[in-house]
């Protein structure tokens, strides 16, 4: 590998400014993993299929696997690490837990992440609109119900930040 091929890239996530030198082909999900050390983004399909590589990037949701580290450089990004504010957790982590929204808890650091920039993008209104702008997360254990519940108790105010 040539150093002439590495490019340098700034990334600040969760707070934390990060420089690093990478290949233009590393997936950002690649970049959180395995050079920041930051393993609750989880690398479910690597096809953008299933939403459990889901961060918070410039405030607008995307699925770190199909995103190359590259095309961040300068960028803000939360994963499930940032959200939290030291031990008080965020709402929707509040509410994860008080809805049963979680069994083995894969998809639930995509899930969370995927359902704050929902709800900061302000389209859904309805159950039936969470549903289908959450549609891209998968849960394969069966706790869809209770995902769904707790971003509506969120949405609807249940759950102070």
């Amino acid at each position: 590998m040539e150093t002439s091929e590495m490019h340098s890239v700034i990334l600040n996530v969760n707070g934390t400014v990060h420089t690093l030198k990478l290949m233009p082909w590393v997936s950002l999900l690649d970049v959180l993993r395995e050079k920041i050390n930051l393993t609750g983004t989880k690398k479910g399909c690597d096809h953008g299929q299933c939403g459990a590589c889901t961060v918070i990037v410039d405030g607008k949701r995307i699925l770190s696997c199909l995103t190359l580290g590259v095309m961040k450089n300068g960028s803000e990004i939360t994963t499930i690490e940032g959200v939290a504010d030291g031990e008080n957790l965020h709402p929707l982590q509040k509410a994860f837990i008080e809805h049963d929204a979680f069994q083995c808890g894969y998809c639930t650091p995509g899930q969370i992440c995927s359902a704050i920039g929902m709800l900061q993008e302000g389209k859904a209104k309805t159950r039936e609109e969470v549903q289908d702008l959450m549609s891209g997360n998968l849960c394969r254990c069966g706790a869809s119900k209770g995902i769904i519940n707790a971003i509506i108790a969120v949405q609807e105010g249940g759950f102070n930040e």
